[in-house]
């Protein structure tokens, strides 16, 4: 690491620990030339993420396109924002860690839908219904005794 002081290349690092929740690396150096102290900061590179949406076009990931979508679910419902933003983080991490550049639109709704689930069984089923663009009231009707069966 270069000393933003002198310019020398070389440095010792006296202290690092974890910031922002552990998703930066804070290092505390000594440059070996001219002995002053400086802070860097390390995180993890992450791959960018890729939607395939259903008409093949791609689009860069929107971790706040999903939270919008998951809170208009919830709406008037008994869900905290920090439950949703927990299930998004959890949702990105799934996809980050599966390693593929691309994920199509359906496979987030798929995750959106499996953590919706598991909170607010409403918010599922208003999700649900415009992801799945239901046709009739017999396809709704059809997820809701799924739910149900589900449950038993």
């Amino acid at each position: 690491m270069k000393c933003p002081f002198c310019g020398y290349i070389e440095s010792k690092v006296i202290d690092s620990r974890p910031t922002d929740e552990s998703t930066r690396i804070r290092r505390r150096r000594e440059c070996l030339q001219c002995g002053k102290r400086f802070t860097t900061y390390e995180i993890m590179e992450s791959l960018p993420i890729i939607v395939v949406k259903k008409d093949k076009s791609r689009e860069s990931f929107d971790r706040d396109k999903l939270l919008n979508g998951l809170l208009r679910a919830c709406e008037k419902r008994p869900v905290s924002i920090d439950v949703l933003e927990k299930a998004v983080d959890e949702i990105e991490a799934t996809i980050q860690n599966s390693l593929e550049r691309e994920v199509t639109s359906l496979r987030i709704g798929e995750y959106a839908m499996e953590k919706l689930k598991e909170i607010d069984e409403v918010a599922y089923v208003r999700f649900a219904s415009v992801y799945r663009s239901f046709k009739d009231i017999n396809s709704f009707m059809e997820e809701i005794n799924q739910l149900l069966f589900e449950e038993k």
